[in-house]
């Protein structure tokens, strides 16, 4: 099944790949209107814990950046998965989820309703670590999914990791400050930091491609795609752990 994938890098973990209609800055994945289910990674920068722009920055100019100031992409990528079926993927506290209505889901995993759509819909939510599919840092992250499959993923909060040459160089206790995500990458090179993994990516696509029209109770269809028994999708999406960039 073909899947369109949204707001994701030219050359990046999803482009040329086999059945993936990929969406780049230069196609305007705004604009996207089917027919495929979607995969989609809105611009997080405005909605983040650092919404208003660097610290440092603030102070030396006292400019700050707007919440929410996305340009619409976030409640473009919300109107198509409610539209298409699919997934939007957002880090852990985006602050999104309070702008548009979402219920958080609990940091420890299981897919919770996220909010009503009528006509007996929901969308759900959960949050996962992309720590446990590939990425160096733990990486908590938001998923919010409409007329999908609802599967067990691997669910829970690990311990922190932290690079070792990381804390021989800085201490302990400065590691810790910086965080697990500031240990690579940097400057004009955040691409270790928000990079895809590749088995992350294979499960995203996977839960897109479970998205089924749906259909009241007696029609042709399911009444609700997720009240069916869990989808374990270990076995779907690859395990080398690999980074795709």
């Amino acid at each position: 099944m073909m899947v369109a994938a949204l707001y994701v890098e030219r050359d990046g973990a999803y482009w040329n790949m086999p059945d993936v209609d990929a969406w780049d800055e230069q196609r305007d994945a705004r604009l996207y209107n089917g027919p495929y289910p979607v995969v989609a990674h809105p611009p997080c920068q405005r909605w983040g814990k650092l919404w208003a722009g660097q610290p440092l920055w603030i102070k030396r100019t006292g400019e700050r950046k707007i919440k929410g100031d996305d340009g619409g992409c976030f409640a473009a990528a919300l109107a198509v998965v409610r539209q298409f079926g699919g997934v939007i993927e957002h880090p852990e506290q985006s602050h999104a989820w309070e702008h548009f209505g979402l219920r958080k889901p609990p940091r420890h995993g299981g897919w919770v309703a996220a909010d009503y759509l009528g006509g007996g819909r929901f969308g759900w939510t959960c949050c996962v670590e992309q720590g446990r599919y590939g990425h160096h840092a733990r990486k908590p992250t938001w998923l919010y999914a409409v007329d999908t499959a609802r599967p067990e993923l691997r669910w829970g909060k690990s311990e922190m990791r932290l690079d070792p040459e990381i804390v021989a160089r800085i201490g302990i206790d400065r590691a810790k400050r910086r965080g697990e995500v500031a240990a690579k990458g940097g400057g004009v090179d955040s691409t270790p930091r928000i990079h895809t993994p590749a088995p992350f990516r294979d499960l995203l696509l996977a839960l897109a491609r479970t998205a089924q029209p749906f259909a009241a109770p007696g029609e042709h269809g399911r009444a609700d795609p997720l009240s069916s028994a869990p989808v374990t999708f270990d076995d779907r999406v690859s395990h080398d752990g690999g980074i795709s960039k």
